[in-house]
Order: C-alpha cells, then sequence, then structure tokens
C-alpha cells in the first residue's frame, strides 16, 4: 500500500500547487505522511455530510476540490462546523487534500470535466496559461457542438447531463438562437465574460451568474447566457480526477479503490417556479 506521501505526490504531478492562484489554498489541510492509503473518496465540498460519508467508506484520504479554510482561521474548535470537520477526520484517521485552482487550470482540469460531461468538444482554453507553451492549459474551454443547438435545447443538454439541483438551468437570451460554439467553465465565471466575449462564441454555460454582469454582458451582445448551480458544474471534476488517479495507482500497482461521492452539496434545496411567465404582469407595486 502506498503511504499517504506517495499519493499527495502523484496527485501534485496532476495539479500542481504552485499552479493555484496566489489567494487559494490548495494542499494537504491533515494527514499523517507515512500512513499508509488503501481508500480515496474524492467530492466538492470538505463538508460535514461528505466526511461522515469517508468514515463509513472507510476511506483514509478525501480529495476535495474546494478548500476547508479559503481564508485562513484562528481556530479548529470542535463546537465550530470547519473545527468538527477537522476533529473528525483526524480522529478517523483520515487526510484532507485540496485541488481548487491548480484544478481548475490543468490539462485536463475541471471545465474538461464538464465539457466532457456536454459532450463538447473542446477547441482551446477560455484564459490560456501563459506558462503553457502548448496552449492546453488554463481557465474555462472554448468548445464546439457536435452539431448545432437551439438554446434551449442546448439548456436541456445540460439540465439532463449535470447533477440535478434545485436551481436547474437558468437561461439568458433568445432560447430559438442557434448555438455552434460555446464558452465553458466550472464554477463561478461572470468574472471571464471580457474573454467569452473575446472568443466570439455563441453560449456562455458557467455558474453564479450575478444580476449586473450578467445584464451588460447581454447590453454588449447576443451571447447566450446558461447559468448552472456552482456545484453542478464541478461536480464532473471528481469522476475526471477519480480515473486518473486510478489510472496512476494500476500503473505503480497501488490498489487503491477510489470513490466519488453522490452526495449532493450543493446549498439550495428547493426551487418554486414562478406562476407567471416573466414580464407578463410587470413588477409589483
Amino acid at each position: 500500500m502506498p503511504r499517504l506521501s506517495e499519493v499527495i505526490a502523484a496527485l501534485d504531478t496532476l495539479w500542481p500547487p504552485e499552479r493555484a492562484e496566489g489567494w487559494d489554498a490548495v494542499g494537504t489541510v491533515c494527514g499523517e505522511p507515512d500512513q499508509e492509503i488503501t481508500r480515496i473518496l474524492f467530492a466538492v465540498d470538505p463538508v460535514r455530510e461528505i466526511v461522515d460519508e469517508a468514515v463509513k467508506l472507510g476511506a483514509n484520504l478525501l480529495v476535495t476540490h474546494h478548500p476547508l479554510y479559503l481564508r485562513g482561521t484562528t481556530t479548529v474548535a470542535a463546537d465550530t462546523f470547519k473545527g468538527r470537520v477537522v476533529h473528525t477526520l483526524i480522529k478517523n484517521d483520515i487526510a484532507l487534500h485540496v485541488a481548487h485552482t491548480n484544478a481548475d487550470r490543468a490539462d485536463p482540469g475541471v471545465s474538461d470535466a464538464l465539457a466532457g460531461a456536454l459532450d463538447l468538444r473542446v477547441v482551446r482554453p477560455l484564459v490560456p496559461d501563459p506558462t503553457d507553451p502548448e496552449g492546453r492549459r488554463g481557465l474555462g474551454r472554448v468548445c464546439e457542438l457536435d452539431h448545432p443547438l437551439t438554446v434551449r435545447e442546448l439548456a436541456a443538454r445540460a439540465a439532463g447531463r449535470l447533477p440535478a439541483t434545485a436551481q436547474g438551468i437558468r437561461v439568458a437570451g433568445d432560447p430559438e438562437a442557434v448555438v455552434r460554439t460555446v464558452a465553458v467553465s466550472g464554477g463561478s465565471g461572470d468574472s471571464l465574460f471580457d474573454d467569452v466575449r473575446a472568443a466570439g462564441v455563441d453560449a456562455f454555460l458557467t455558474a453564479d451568474l450575478r444580476h449586473h454582469p450578467a445584464s451588460e454582458a447581454r447590453a454588449h451582445s447576443p451571447l447566450a447566457l446558461l447559468d448552472a448551480a456552482h456545484w453542478a458544474t464541478e461536480w464532473p471534476w471528481c469522476e475526471l480526477a477519480a480515473a486518473q488517479l486510478d489510472e496512476i495507482s494500476d500503473r505503480k500497482g497501488w490498489g487503491l479503490r477510489v470513490h466519488v461521492s453522490k452526495t449532493v452539496t450543493d446549498p439550495w434545496t428547493a426551487h418554486a417556479a414562478s406562476t407567471e411567465t416573466p414580464n407578463a404582469m410587470g413588477a409589483p407595486n
């Protein structure tokens, strides 16, 4: 069985920590370097439900996309919810490792997994990594459809292929407009609108689109916007990452058992649709 330090070294070849954004908090949060690793769980969020799942599964390494302590802390007291996560991990000999923006920029990375889930052909990064001479790494991806779809049909494909959430897929733009090229970005993507416009695509699929950036983007061009749940756009990466580690395990003869959590940790739990068609009645008095 490999030791934690060996597994982390392998993960760092996939998602080098030095490629994370400067504000990010990636890497190993807890775990003994000499601990033997047999079973690994991948998930998006390091929350209590996921940690409990890792305990029940008998995993001794949890790999998440989102950091536990993105902004630092002064306590890991067990009466705080993040402190309880740390206590539970340590008491059950479970290490925690985070790959966040270093996984976003990887080749393949988070947006490749998102494109793959939607059967989109990746053409290039949306925001290329200047340190990559081959031009394959970077944030987001510019993609082509296998055949043209309307915005409505593309939204239906996304709703059917991504994990189900209360939000589903919100759309801005003409539902019958034809889409041939799409930019995708797993997670929050409205900081990338300038890059999306420069790419000249027909649609942009991402998450966490805010009112003003979305409104301004629509005013600039006929670009269609598809807004999915943050968690849903990043969950496909867990399956990609697990497959990558499986391949490494097979090559090295480690015999690791690698799992992907199906637990939905999107914070939104219900959706009440408006009873009238938008703009049918105007704003309330």
